[in-house]
C-alpha cells in the first residue's frame, strides 16, 4: 500500500498567498473575493491578516480610492470612444445594416455629441425624416430588442468580454429565455460585442533525449466517469514586461476544473510537484487514479515520479501529438484568449494576481464548457453530485 502523503491544510501555501495578493490589488471586499474563491471570509480575513502582519504593512487602496479608480478608467473609456472622427465612425455600419433606420439609431447615440443635421448630411438622410422617426413610438420587436441587448451586454460583461454568441445563448437559455441564436449574434453584433478567439499555441514541450518515459494510459480517451479518475497536467510560458512566467495545471477530465496550479519563473521539476500537491490536498483522490501528461522533463523527473508514487498515483505520457493530451491544451487556449492576449503584464506578481483570479474565480465557477453542456465546472460537478444523492 503506497504511502499516503502528510496534507493537513485545505487551502496550500500559494493558494493562500495568491488570494491575498488578489485582495490587495483589486477594489473588491473581503466577502466578495471569499464568495468567488469558495472560501470563507473569515478564513480569508486571517490570510490578510497574517500578510500584513508579517510584512509590517497596512492596508493598501480604501474603497473610495478603488471606486474613484474605476470611475476615471471608465470616464478614459468613453472619452476615447467620442473622440473618434465622424466621418470615420461611418464605417462601423456594415453595408448589409445601412438602412434608414439603422443609420436613424446611429445618430439618436451621436446627437450629444455632433450636430444632428451634420450626420444626417454625412450619412445621406434627411432631418426631417429622423425627427419623424423619433417620434414614431417604438414597435413591440424594437423593445424586445432593447431588452435582450441590455441582457446580453450584461452577461458579455460578466464573462470580462470572453463570450461570444454561442455562450451567451446557452446562458439566456439556462435563464429560461427563448431566443434563436442569429437573433443574439445580431444584436452582439450591433452592440459591437465580440468574444475571445483562440491562436494556434507554440510547441514549448521540452524532452529529454534517450529517456523512455511511461506508458500511454489514456489513448486519447479524456471521458471518466467520475471525478478523481484522470487528471491531466501541462505547462504554461506566459511573457510579462520582466520575464518569463512558467504555469503548471493540473484539470480533472471529469468536469474540466483545475484542480491544482502552481507558479515559477523558472522550468525546475518543483513548478510542476507544487501544482500535484495542491491538487493532491485539494480533492484526496483514491489510490488509482490516473496523471497524465506530455514527454516534458519536468514530468519524467524523479521527483515528481516520487510524489506520485508516494501519493498513490499512476503516471500515464503520451505521445507526440497535441492531441495526445487535448483537454490540458484546451484549458490554456482558453486562459490565451480569455486573458493573457486581451492584457499587457508589466511584472510577475501582476501576472500571478490576473492568472489566479482567472481559474479560481472565473474559469473554474463561472465560465461555460461546451463539454459539459454549458455549465461551469463547479456547477456540473454540484449537478452529478446532486444526481449521485438522488439515485442512492
Amino acid at each position: 500500500m503506497p504511502r499516503k502523503p502528510k496534507y493537513r491544510k485545505p487551502y496550500p501555501p500559494e493558494f493562500r498567498r495568491e488570494a491575498v495578493a488578489l485582495y490587495a490589488r483589486t477594489d473588491k471586499t473581503l466577502g466578495e473575493i471569499a464568495a468567488d474563491l469558495g472560501v470563507s471570509r473569515e478564513s480569508l480575513r486571517l490570510w490578510v491578516q497574517q500578510a500584513q502582519i508579517e510584512r509590517g504593512e497596512r492596508d493598501g487602496l480604501t474603497g473610495d480610492e478603488g471606486e474613484e479608480l474605476r470611475e476615471l478608467r471608465a470616464a478614459g473609456a468613453v472619452a476615447r470612444a467620442r473622440a473618434r472622427d465622424l466621418e470615420k465612425s461611418r464605417g462601423l455600419l456594415c453595408e448589409g445594416e445601412r438602412d434608414a433606420v439603422s443609420l436613424y439609431r446611429f445618430i439618436a447615440a451621436e446627437k450629444a455629441s455632433y450636430s444632428i443635421s451634420l450626420m444626417c448630411r454625412l450619412l445621406g438622410v434627411s432631418r426631417s425624416g429622423f425627427h419623424a422617426w423619433q417620434r414614431r413610438p417604438p414597435s413591440d420587436r424594437a423593445l424586445a430588442d432593447a431588452w435582450l441587448g441590455e441582457r446580453i451586454a450584461a452577461i458579455h460583461r460578466e464573462s470580462r468580454g470572453t463570450y461570444g454568441a454561442r455562450r451567451v445563448h446557452a446562458v439566456l437559455r439556462h435563464h429560461g429565455v427563448r431566443v434563436g441564436r442569429k437573433r443574439v449574434e445580431r444584436l452582439m453584433r450591433a452592440r459591437r460585442l465580440t468574444g475571445a478567439v483562440p491562436r494556434k499555441r507554440a510547441k514549448t514541450t521540452i524532452r529529454v533525449p534517450g529517456l523512455r518515459p511511461a506508458a500511454d494510459l489514456v489513448g486519447r480517451d479524456f471521458a471518466p466517469s467520475a471525478p478523481n479518475q484522470l487528471w491531466v497536467a501541462d505547462i504554461k510560458y506566459i511573457p510579462t514586461g520582466a520575464g518569463w512566467l512558467y504555469l503548471a495545471a493540473v484539470v480533472d477530465c471529469f468536469s474540466r476544473r483545475v484542480v491544482g496550479w502552481s507558479m515559477r519563473d523558472d522550468l525546475r521539476a518543483e513548478l510542476v510537484v507544487d501544482a500535484l500537491e495542491m491538487a493532491v490536498a485539494r480533492r484526496r483522490p483514491r489510490p488509482g487514479l490516473i496523471h497524465h501528461s506530455d514527454q516534458g522533463k519536468q514530468y519524467v523527473s524523479l521527483l515528481f515520479g516520487d510524489r506520485c508514487r508516494e501519493a498513490g498515483i499512476d503516471i500515464s505520457i503520451g505521445c507526440t501529438s497535441a492531441y495526445d493530451n487535448a483537454v490540458a491544451e484546451s484549458f490554456f487556449a482558453s486562459l490565451t484568449k480569455d486573458l493573457l492576449r486581451r492584457q499587457h503584464f508589466r511584472g510577475r506578481a501582476e501576472t500571478r494576481t490576473a492568472v489566479f483570479d482567472y481559474i479560481e474565480s472565473f474559469y473554474n465557477r463561472l465560465r461555460l464548457h461546451s463539454t459539459l453542456d454549458y455549465l461551469s465546472p463547479v456547477d456540473y460537478e454540484r449537478m452529478k453530485e446532486e444526481e449521485q444523492q438522488e439515485a442512492a
